[in-house]
C-alpha cells in the first residue's frame, strides 16, 4: 500500500500539470473560434469552422506526439514560461497579433463583403495547403525532440543538431509549414483583406528563421557542419 502511494505521489506532479497544458491549448482554440465568429457576427461560417477544425487537429497531434514522448517539452511549449531571446519574444508578439488580425478581418469580411466570392474549389486547394502546412510541422515537431516555441538553445535537454525527417531538406522545415499555414489560412476563409496580416506574419515568421539560424550557428555545436550539408534554411534551391 505504501509503495503504491508513493507512486501516486510521484506521477500526480507530471500529471496535474498536463492536464492544465492540454486544458490551456484547448482553450486556445476557442479563442480562435471566438476571433473568427464575434466579428462575422454569424456561425453559419462553413470555413470558419473547417479552420476551428484544423486547430483543433494540431493541439491534438501536439500532445499524441510529445505527452507519451517528450512530456517536459509539451509542458514547456503549452505553459511558456521558459524565456528566449529579448528579440524573440518581440517578433513572437507581433506575429501573435497579426495572427488574431488575420481572424478578426477575415471575420469582418464575410459580415461586410468586402471581397468578392472565390470559387468554392479555390478556397478547398487552399485548405488542403494549410492542412499540409500544419502536416509538415507535425512532422517536425515529431522528429525533433527540441522543437521548443522559444529560440534558446536547451543546454538543460543537451539539445544537439536534429538531421532527421524534413531536416534532411531545409533547417527550418516548422517554419516553412508556418509560412504556408498563414499564406494559405486567408484564401481558404474567402478573404483577401486577411491576406495583408497573414503576409505580415510570414514576414516575421522568415525574420525569425533568419535570426534563429544565425543564433544556432552561434551557440549550437555541430550546426555549422550541418548547415553545409543542408544549406537552405527555408526553400531548397532558393534560401
Amino acid at each position: 500500500m505504501n509503495r503504491d502511494l508513493t507512486e501516486q505521489n510521484d506521477e500526480s506532479p507530471q500529471t496535474l500539470p498536463l492536464i492544465g497544458a492540454v486544458l490551456r491549448e484547448a482553450m486556445g482554440v476557442v479563442v480562435v473560434a471566438v476571433t473568427l465568429f464575434v466579428p462575422a457576427g454569424r456561425l453559419d461560417w462553413v470555413m470558419g469552422w473547417a479552420l476551428v477544425g484544423l486547430y483543433a487537429l494540431w493541439v491534438a497531434a501536439t500532445a499524441l506526439v510529445l505527452i507519451p514522448n517528450n512530456p517536459e517539452l509539451y509542458l514547456e511549449r503549452a505553459t511558456r514560461r521558459v524565456a528566449g531571446k529579448t528579440w524573440d519574444t518581440v517578433i513572437l508578439s507581433f506575429i501573435g497579433l497579426t495572427t488574431m488580425a488575420k481572424h478578426v478581418v477575415a471575420g469582418l469580411d464575410v459580415r461586410f463583403g468586402w471581397t468578392v466570392p472565390l470559387p468554392l474549389a479555390l478556397q478547398l486547394v487552399a485548405m488542403g495547403v494549410a492542412a499540409l502546412g500544419y502536416a509538415l510541422m507535425t512532422w517536425a515537431l515529431a522528429v525533433n525532440a527540441f522543437f521548443s516555441k522559444v529560440v534558446r538553445i536547451q543546454e538543460d535537454r543537451g539539445q544537439r543538431v536534429v538531421t532527421r525527417g524534413p531536416y534532411r531538406f531545409v533547417r527550418h522545415p516548422g517554419y516553412v509549414g508556418t509560412i504556408v499555414f498563414e499564406l494559405a489560412t486567408p484564401i481558404m476563409l474567402g478573404s483577401l483583406w486577411a491576406l495583408i496580416p497573414g503576409v505580415l506574419g510570414a514576414s516575421l515568421t522568415v525574420v525569425r528563421t533568419y535570426l534563429e539560424d544565425r543564433t544556432l550557428h552561434e551557440e549550437l555545436e555541430g550546426y555549422e557542419e550541418y548547415a553545409r550539408r543542408v544549406p537552405h534554411r527555408l526553400l531548397p534551391g532558393i534560401w
